[in-house]
């Protein structure tokens, strides 16, 4: 009798270390996966660079629909290949311009995941043409949708004419912390000069200069009418990079619907 009731004892224990040895795998399974999803978010957040570039101005009483989009082909292999967000903004009075945004990234291996939300603020400073340049400051809070991390960034937006010229420029300075992150602070800077051809034709040269990123190409963009207070706004290009640690090439496609 002793010897059947240690032999049940002994079962007993092997079956619970079985268990536990399953519970533990699982767990850490799960928690692979979910620290592999929070850094491919997170490199979409560092990545990044080249985007657009914003005016300074503001169209009272304009609901804006837009899509944007990024694909990259790396010098190395980051995971991200392609960087996706939708928006829908709305002015507030005459100089203020309000969106809200829902970014999305591919990587590499065909995995989509939807990675943070983003405010966007846009203020108009000085009316067109009452000084020498336009001006206009834009702020951004992003919160990611898997872990704690968090980004707000100021921008100052400059624009100036030159005879059928225009030159645009973008300072961002960017602070990123949160629990899974490291905390930090960064710069982007963009240029463009666009050449006004027609409304429905305007091409352009950008440069961008960010974390791991060095890029300058040409992109074209135009306005095309559709009805009163309706226009589609569309840009299409490629940046090359510059340097060894930025991507080869990135092309980028966005589109706004004004109505």
């Amino acid at each position: 009798m002793l010897a059947l009731c240690c032999f049940s004892l002994r079962c007993f224990s092997l079956d619970c270390f079985s268990l536990h040895g399953f519970l533990l795998r699982h767990r850490l399974r799960r928690a692979a996966l979910v620290a592999s999803v929070g850094l491919g978010a997170l490199c979409h957040a560092d990545d990044q660079v080249v985007d657009k570039v914003y005016h300074p101005y503001v169209d009272a009483l304009t609901t804006e629909f837009s899509a944007r989009s990024t694909f990259q082909d790396p010098q190395s292999e980051p995971n991200i290949a392609q960087a996706h967000q939708v928006a829908l903004g709305h002015s507030i009075g005459a100089r203020n311009f309000a969106e809200l945004h829902l970014l999305g990234s591919r990587d590499r291996a065909g995995t989509f995941t939807t990675d943070a939300l983003q405010v966007e603020v846009k203020r108009q400073l000085t009316e067109q043409g009452e000084y020498a340049a336009d001006w206009a400051v834009l702020v951004e809070y992003e919160s990611n949708l898997h872990i704690n991390a968090k980004e707000f960034a100021v921008g100052l937006i400059t624009e100036r004419e030159f005879g059928r010229w225009s030159g645009t420029g973008n300072l961002f300075l960017i602070n990123e912390w949160g629990r899974d992150t490291k905390h930090e602070f960064e710069a982007i800077l963009a240029l463009q000069a666009r050449y006004r051809y027609q409304r429905e034709l305007e091409p352009t040269l950008e440069f961008y200069a960010g974390q791991g990123t060095r890029a300058f190409g040409p992109v074209l963009q135009g306005d095309i009418r559709m009805g009163t207070r309706k226009k589609l706004h569309w840009e299409s290009g490629v940046l090359f990079g510059l340097d060894q640690p930025s991507p080869t090439k990135t092309w980028r496609l966005l589109f706004e619907y004004d109505f």
